[in-house]
């Protein structure tokens, strides 16, 4: 265990930042169903809106440094091109 003033406030900064990314990571990881329950359902308007937010929340995780930013590219294609292959049909 530490003993340090330095390394035990350093690990209450970890925890509170681990806190906050799991807390974002859990919020894309909602909007991202919510996505692709939309898409299941054919439902364009309601998908266009939840890809609108999801893009956000994602690159909001990447800024945060929740999620890298190679991951957040990754997961805004993907979920793009789902969307896109909904609209064109």
């Amino acid at each position: 265990m530490a003993t340090h003033k330095s390394a035990l406030k350093r690990i209450r900064q970890n925890e509170r930042n681990r806190q906050r990314s799991v807390d974002v990571r859990s919020l894309v990881k909602s909007r991202v169903k919510k996505l692709r329950e939309s898409i299941e359902a054919k439902d364009v308007e309601k998908a266009k809106e939840a890809l609108t937010a999801v893009v956000r929340e994602i690159n909001r995780a990447r800024s945060k440094g929740a999620i890298h930013k190679n991951t957040a590219s990754r997961k805004i294609s993907r979920l793009t091109r789902e969307f896109n292959v909904l609209a064109a049909s």
